[in-house]
């Protein structure tokens, strides 16, 4: 019914940049909150960044000031801009997002992250 798709992954030097991007598609009426998590191996799954549909933002602590979450609402995508990029952001990193209810998510693929000289 509804899919995430994301794209934007890939390999960066530390101190880089890469931007984010996650479109939903389908039968959508509303779009509430979105955001981004990621999964580095062996850890737990975390959320990066959120920003509800009123442009709230929320974000990790080891990301702010690096990281920004933005969406349009138009093209019914979220993106999140990763700047100053560190090794211990690398990560699978998945979109999620509040589609037609409040208690339930979808959720994107996942794309890979990998910060590394």
């Amino acid at each position: 019914q509804v899919q995430l798709v994301e794209s934007g992954g890939g390999l960066v030097q530390p101190g880089g940049s890469l931007r984010l991007s996650c479109a939903a598609s389908g039968s959508i009426f509303s779009i509430y909150a979105m955001g981004w998590y990621r999964q580095a191996p062996g850890k737990q799954r975390e959320l990066v960044a959120g920003i509800t549909s009123g442009g709230s933002t929320d974000y990790a602590d080891s990301v702010k000031g690096r990281f920004t979450i933005a969406r349009d609402n138009a093209k019914n995508t979220v993106y999140l801009q990763m700047n100053s990029l560190k090794p211990e952001d690398t990560a699978v990193y998945y979109c999620n997002a509040n589609i037609n209810s409040g208690s339930f998510s979808w959720w994107g693929q996942g794309t890979q992250v990998t910060v590394s000289s």
